[in-house]
């Protein structure tokens, strides 16, 4: 879909005017919807949306694409899960929050969420460093029992 492109609500009533949608909008709503899932880790972007999330602008329509084909709008999620989650009820709660956020935000009809899973994501394990004791000497010498 060419980023020019609108996509017009219907409304019965257009005697005030017609209302467009750009599709980066719907990909935001799409974006944010998936990311909040709990289980979804992370989006799968490109490099470019790498170095600017870095940057601190944070990009929602990472990993998701949306077609519109005569009012068949179909979505594509790129995600990461996070490990020990059941892939597919994550992907089929990704397909219902996409498809319930889109309806209520702008009364258009998901036919179809597709979800593509990137790559599992281990949880990240606190390591604490002493910082009187670096390279953990101290510790190493207290379980050898020569507590000094």
């Amino acid at each position: 879909m060419a980023e020019d492109s609108k996509i017009i609500l219907n409304n019965d009533d257009q005697s005030l005017g017609t209302i467009q949608i750009a599709p980066r909008v719907l990909e935001i709503i799409a974006g944010i919807a998936a990311s909040e899932v709990e289980g979804v880790s992370k989006m799968y972007g490109s490099f470019a949306s790498s170095v600017s999330e870095l940057l601190g602008r944070s990009d929602f329509r990472r990993g998701v694409k949306i077609v519109n084909n005569n009012d068949d709008l179909t979505i594509d999620v790129d995600v990461y899960v996070e490990y020990g989650v059941s892939v597919p009820k994550v992907a089929e709660l990704i397909q219902k929050r996409i498809k319930q956020q889109v309806a209520l935000m702008t009364s258009l009809k998901v036919t179809e969420v597709n979800v593509h899973v990137k790559g599992v994501v281990a949880a990240e394990q606190d390591q604490s460093v002493d910082p009187n004791d670096i390279f953990g000497e101290k510790k190493d010498d207290k379980e050898a029992g020569n507590n000094q």
